[in-house]
């Protein structure tokens, strides 16, 4: 596998941590992946991570301020060898538009569970929870 894709549904919350924790990772493990994120949805095209993402992601030693949220395309699907979904309506988009290199992030840990988006959580607690979900399946998935 030499590319990866997460996708959320906004991509300002959830695949742009994902992203940085696997950049992280796969630059400390000496991988050759590529790594991107993007959105399935096309609202915040251009904006940078919310600012909670970039909070938890920054009190982890990853900086993923300078991301940008795009919108996943058609063309992902040929360019990445794996797109990995954030939760089950990501997948079903995903499906829906022809994807078939597809996995959903949670099947790499929490056994098969969505990762929350927590842009409609109260507060920051969620965010770290979010993080914390993220970077173990990460792990998983960059082991095999």
């Amino acid at each position: 596998m030499n590319s990866i894709l997460f996708v959320c549904l906004g991509n300002i919350c959830r695949s742009p941590i994902a992203e940085g924790v696997a950049r992280k990772l796969i630059e400390e493990g000496g991988h050759g992946i590529t790594v991107d994120s993007a959105g399935t949805g096309h609202w915040h095209v251009g904006e940078a991570p919310c600012t909670h993402s970039v909070t938890v992601a920054s009190n982890k030693g990853i900086d993923i301020s300078g991301l940008r949220a795009r919108q996943v395309t058609k063309h992902d699907f040929k360019t990445f060898d794996l797109i990995v979904a954030l939760d089950a309506s990501n997948y079903r988009d995903l499906k829906a538009m022809g994807c078939t290199n597809l996995v959903q992030l949670g099947d790499y840990g929490f056994e098969g569970a969505d990762v929350p988006d927590p842009y409609f959580f109260e507060g920051f607690e969620g965010f770290d929870h979010v993080f914390n979900m993220i970077e173990s399946c990460v792990k998983e998935l960059l082991s095999r």
